[in-house]
């Protein structure tokens, strides 16, 4: 099924030129900074991750949602689903692909990635991340191709497949948990010191992800002709509603908790966040508030049927809504948990230009993943008579 790349619009080499220009870029940021070192990012003693751990995070979550598919469609046999499942799976290998990269480039140098699979320890949060993640991504990869590959054939899929979509489910929850794991288990930074913060996580991640996927199948509509279905984008936009209210629920939740109980490591780092703190106001205030505003509007939007429902509004929806959670999720959990430190001072962190070039490289080569992918199942589901 390879072949089918070698098959398309001059307009789709285009858009993969350009994203393979922005790869170069990236790609000379990155020999940069392994030749200079860590300091020429905005990292320091005091804020050790940055820009490259909080995207991480972020497309973790991504990568998990796509189980907001598989749940329905296999566990429920809501069949809508089913057309669009391929293209969530693929989504994710994107995504977990992308937050090994950001992985790589914070360690500084690559090599350090051998520690942790020569000298692996069962006491190591990252460890489990790392075996969670190669995980995922390798039943995401048997999962989507061997179902497209049935699909393109008119068969049905083995029963050991079916045993491994089952699988999936779990280990989307796990990888997520995990990650979250591995900032509340670091007793000394109040801002991730919750109980919730999986849960957080998980509301996140179960309406970004959709959102996500559901937005680039709109656009594949324009550009493609690929109509996921009526039934299926009303079904997916409930689901993202319900995530994102739980999402916001949850935020109030640790704003309440942290103000009412009037302890200053808990409140510190909502005050910097939103107003500065000390003295120091951020640039991360604006984008706050910013967030705010994306995710109250994204929310009535959403759950409001009239403009859930219009497919000429509902594009917009979901942007503000993947903007208020990336904002929160890729810029301020970092800051916020770094900043002030633990002895009430600030060192203020700005990602530098060539972690926002090496960002920008990382991004453009999820897209260029998921481009081919997709060109490769869409066409497959043409040829099967399934699109």
């Amino acid at each position: 099924m390879i072949d089918r790349l070698l098959k398309g619009a001059p307009a789709f080499y285009v858009w993969l030129g350009s994203l393979g220009f922005l790869i170069m870029i990236g790609a000379g940021a990155y020999v940069y900074q392994l030749v200079e070192g860590l300091s020429v990012t905005g990292l320091s003693r005091d804020v050790s991750w940055g820009f490259y751990i909080s995207q991480f995070t972020y497309f973790v979550g991504v990568a998990a949602g796509a189980v907001m598919l598989v749940l329905p469609a296999y566990f429920h046999g809501f069949k809508p689903f089913k057309k669009m499942l391929v293209l969530g799976e693929f989504m994710a290998i994107a995504a977990v692909i992308m937050c090994m990269l950001f992985i790589a480039v914070d360690l500084g140098q690559p090599q350090r990635i051998m520690n942790v699979i020569l000298h692996p320890s069962p006491q190591s949060i990252m460890f489990w991340d790392m075996l969670v993640l190669s995980g995922y991504l390798l039943i995401n990869l048997l999962v989507g191709w061997v179902g497209l590959e049935c699909e393109k054939n008119n068969v049905e899929p083995p029963k050991w497949i079916k045993t491994l979509i089952y699988v999936s489910v779990i280990w989307a929850f796990s990888i997520h948990t995990v990650t979250a794991f591995l900032y509340a288990g670091i007793p000394g930074r109040h801002y991730w010191l919750t109980a919730i913060m999986a849960a957080r996580f998980l509301a996140s991640a179960f309406c970004s992800g959709p959102a996500i996927l559901l937005l680039l199948a709109l656009v594949l509509k324009r550009v493609a002709g690929f109509d996921p279905g009526k039934q299926a984008v009303k079904s997916l936009s409930i689901i993202i509603a319900y995530a994102m209210a739980v999402n916001v629920f949850f935020y109030i939740l640790e704003v309440f908790t942290a103000f009412y109980s009037g302890i200053p490591g808990h409140m510190h780092p909502f005050v910097y966040l939103f107003t500065g703190h000390d003295g120091h106001n951020a640039w991360i205030n604006i984008w706050m508030w910013l967030a705010v505003a994306l995710a109250f509007l994204s929310l009535i939007m959403l759950c409001t049927p009239s403009l859930r429902n219009n497919e000429s509004v509902l594009p917009y929806a979901l942007v503000m809504l993947v903007l208020a959670s990336w904002i929160d999720k890729g810029l301020a959990l970092l800051m916020g948990g770094f900043v002030p430190n633990m002895f009430e001072t600030v060192t203020e962190y700005t990602p530098s230009l060539v972690e926002l070039a090496i960002g920008m490289g990382v991004y453009a080569i999820g897209l260029f993943i998921v481009s081919c992918l997709w060109k490769i199942a869409l066409d497959t589901k043409k040829e099967a008579g399934t699109f």
